[in-house]
């Protein structure tokens, strides 16, 4: 990988490898979105398109989970942070940088070497209500989990 803007915008016009499709949780109906993930020699790249984010809010934590449902109270079902070495927050493989609302939209595009595509398919992404402090243990103080999506592997010709 080159790292050249060419490349990279080669790569997200391609079928990601795996993807999640985000949905908020009964008391934030309008939250949606798709999280895309690329396999590259350098790392993973991380897409994700957000809406229905609370506008009053502007910044909102933004995690993979250990578990493999977004079922329970609150998301519960989707356990801890992604931490498969043990680590201490900030240091988990599943700690990412924060979602930046924007009157209720998000973005994110960002390369990461703590995880493998293959590594967190069935996993869960979480959106938390507030930022990660990326301080207090074991999960960074980031609020309520608002939104939630399973990361999923997508076959071929199958594009999120």
């Amino acid at each position: 990988m080159n790292g050249s803007p060419q490349y990279v915008m080669r790569l997200l016009r391609s079928r990601p490898q795996a993807a999640a499709e985000i949905s908020g949780s009964e008391a934030y109906p309008d939250i949606s979105g798709i999280a895309r993930f690329y396999q590259t020699p350098m790392g993973v790249i991380v897409y994700a398109e957000i809406t229905g984010l609370p506008k009053e809010d502007r910044v909102f934590g933004f995690h993979i989970h250990e578990g493999d449902s977004c079922g329970g109270a609150d998301f519960s079902d989707a356990g801890g942070h992604y931490n498969p070495d043990g680590g201490a927050h900030p240091y988990h493989a599943g700690d990412l940088p924060p979602l930046f609302g924007n009157d209720g939209y998000a973005l994110a595009l960002f390369l990461t070497d703590r995880f493998s595509v293959s590594e967190v398919v069935g996993r869960t992404m979480i959106v938390h209500g507030s930022p990660d402090d990326f301080t207090t243990q074991p999960a960074g103080n980031s609020g309520e989990r608002i939104a939630c999506g399973i990361i999923k592997q997508l076959g071929r010709g199958r594009m999120m």
